[in-house]
């Protein structure tokens, strides 16, 4: 197929050998704890670290996501480099990885980028070749777990303020109304701080993550209490999935990147959890 976009990362991020990949992600997958949710998974959050630092706690959400069959699978993720536009996606009709390819739904992505326009004023910037690994790092994990045919609704948000936040949510649960989807939000937490206070600026996020509420988690940052480099994609994919009919998210892993390398010094801090509706019988 034309028009791929090549990734920018494999071979350094994650295993370039598919065979190795694959093999690391199923190991992942196995290690992770099982965790039985009672209700209907509209999504995940999950880390975007390379894999031998976050993969481990990324597995904990993905495990969760083994056995459905979405049609649709929305990743949003922050956007790391600079750019004009608030909101992002890719110019090109398919993402590749070792483990092949994933087609975008392009009419997906148009009916998105109308409805941001119409109803909020936000211009969705189709790029080429971008370079950010926060979206792509969740792929192949997508890959192992879904191996029935699905398309991709990739979304990068440079702007992660609440306003967009709320917008980009608004405008994909419209989008994916109907649709059999999963939404997966990717974001690291704090940043190169020691240990101690990672885990108390991490316990803060993952705390406003637990009781659904995507405005604290913007807010975090502000408060000076917790930081999230993907807030904002955290924000959007918990309100689209309150719009969908969740109502519920159960945090499921953290860690550092300490407990990789050995160094609490200055530590990145990832976890994993999934966003669901309770069963009436829960």
């Amino acid at each position: 197929m034309a028009n791929i976009r090549p990734s920018p990362i494999a071979g350094t991020w994650y295993p370039g050998d598919p065979e190795v990949l694959a093999a690391s992600i199923d190991q992942y997958l196995r290690q992770a704890e099982s965790v039985q949710i009672d209700g209907e998974i509209f999504g995940i959050i999950a880390p975007h670290a390379g894999h031998r630092y976050s993969g481990s706690v990324a597995a904990h959400a993905f495990h969760c996501l083994e056995g459905l069959q979405p049609e649709i699978v929305a990743v949003l993720s922050p956007l790391h480099s600079p750019h004009p536009a608030a909101v992002l996606t890719s110019a090109h009709r398919a993402y590749a990885t070792p483990l092949g390819t994933i087609d975008i739904d392009t009419d997906l992505v148009d009916r998105f980028g109308n409805d941001l326009a119409e109803n909020w004023g936000i211009e969705l910037d189709p790029i080429h070749r971008d370079q950010e690994h926060a979206l792509e790092i969740e792929l192949p994990f997508v890959q192992r777990c879904f191996t029935h045919e699905f398309k991709l609704l990739p979304l990068m948000l440079r702007d992660q303020s609440e306003a967009t936040a709320k917008a980009v949510g608004s405008s994909l649960a419209k989008t994916l109304q109907g649709s059999s989807a999963i939404i997966i939000g990717s974001s690291d937490l704090s940043h190169f701080y020691s240990q101690d206070i990672a885990e108390r600026l991490d316990k803060e996020i993952l705390r406003r993550l637990g009781e659904f509420n995507p405005s604290g988690i913007i807010a975090a940052e502000k408060e000076g209490v917790g930081f999230a480099c993907g807030r904002g994609a955290i924000a959007a994919t918990l309100w689209a999935s309150q719009a969908l009919g969740a109502d519920s998210v159960e945090v499921l892993n953290y860690a550092t990147s300490g407990d990789t390398t050995g160094d609490y010094q200055s530590v990145v801090g990832y976890g994993a959890a999934v966003i669901y509706r309770k069963s009436e019988s829960s």
